[in-house]
């Protein structure tokens, strides 16, 4: 037995073997605040009428006109321009990987490239397709350094450059006329990755008209539908055709794709709901930076990056206090003692800031 299992191990990518899975915490019993999600469900009328309509979906049958359909109304709802397409994704990351084998050319070295600290699955789904990952580390601040972007795309000549915007995990947009001269440097697909968009000041869709390597990815994650998995990739529809041909045909559930078509016909609730959490993170915003010891960083995303005196024990001692944040401290230098806050319910958040208060009052003084 063991034998067998030895051989069939054997076959298996010695790298994929060594990596770490992506990590996702129990969260029962807690209050969740440490992955970016609407904390708001539907209203009750809302929620029998989305019952009802999943339940007259023909499951028997493989999705296929429906998904086209949430195409074609994302399509509308982002005002996508004429002369660019739209694709879908199980997600954000499964854009992601299909770009990676978009441009991966087997015996050849290709890049992909990005700032760091960052969103991890660019990173990963580089190792995966075996592209070489350049991270770019942000000024102190989490701002583009564009002389070391500028000289890295030189350098690598990378296939792919993702731009979070705002980034994750520190929450902030950076400085559009940078991005401008880092579009215009890059020799190849330029992504622009707006999974926060909801939150935010401002989008890239201008940049993509401009420009027609820039793609923008966007996601139902934020918008409310963490739950429901879909991704969206837009830009120039010569270049979505490609991608798209990668793109498994089923891959979106003909039950999600429902789900999605009920929420954007009643976008003006998910509206309502990303307002209410713009307001609540300003309410946040202050009530962070009003406690002692704590650096609440600019945020144009659901969530607050934080800087404090001991982020493993604060973040434990929080979890331990009922309250889950995402302790970001060992991903990257630049986040030496930071945590991540979700912008959750005006509850929620009572209870986090009344969990770190009291976490920080544990802590031994200075």
């Amino acid at each position: 037995m063991k034998a067998s299992l030895d051989r069939a191990l054997g076959v298996l990518r010695d790298d994929v073997r060594a990596m770490h899975a992506y990590q996702v915490h129990a969260a029962s019993g807690l209050i969740k605040l440490d992955a970016m999600e609407n904390p708001f469900r539907l209203p009750e009328a809302l929620q029998r009428a989305l019952g009802e309509r999943l339940g007259a979906v023909a499951i028997n049958r493989y999705p296929g006109e429906r998904t086209q359909q949430l195409a074609q109304a994302l399509a509308a709802h982002a005002k996508l321009p004429d002369g660019k397409a739209l694709m879908l994704g199980n997600g954000s990351d499964e854009l992601i990987s299909l770009l990676a084998m978009a441009v991966c050319r087997p015996g050849e070295r290709v890049a992909v490239l990005a700032p760091v600290p960052g969103f991890v699955m660019y990173a990963l789904s580089s190792a995966y397709q075996h592209l070489d990952f350049v991270g770019v580390p942000l000024t102190a601040d989490f701002e583009l350094d564009e002389a070391a972007m500028l000289a890295a795309i030189a350098e690598h000549r990378p296939a792919i450059v993702y731009l979070a915007y705002p980034n994750n995990p520190t929450a902030n947009l950076w400085d559009a006329a940078v991005i401008e001269r880092i579009a215009q440097a890059a020799p190849g697909l330029v992504v622009m990755d707006e999974a926060y968009q909801p939150f935010a000041a401002r989008d890239a869709m201008g940049l993509m008209e401009r420009h027609p390597q820039v793609l923008v990815m966007r996601t139902m994650s934020k918008f409310g539908l963490a739950g429901v998995r879909i991704g969206y990739l837009m830009g120039n529809a010569e270049l979505i055709h490609h991608i798209d041909k990668l793109r498994p045909p089923y891959n979106v559930s003909v039950l999600n794709a429902e789900a999605g078509l009920f929420a954007l016909e009643h976008a003006e609730v998910y509206e309502r709901q990303a307002a209410d959490l713009r307001a609540e993170r300003q309410k946040l915003q202050a009530a962070l930076g009003a406690l002692p010891r704590v650096r609440p960083y600019p945020s144009e995303g659901n969530m607050i990056l934080v800087r404090v005196p001991d982020a493993d024990r604060l973040h434990a001692d929080m979890k331990a206090r009922g309250v889950l944040v995402k302790n970001v401290s060992g991903m990257h230098p630049l986040l030496k003692d930071c945590l991540r806050l979700t912008v959750g319910t005006p509850d929620e958040n009572v209870a986090m800031l009344a969990a770190l208060a009291a976490s920080l009052d544990a802590l031994p003084q200075d």
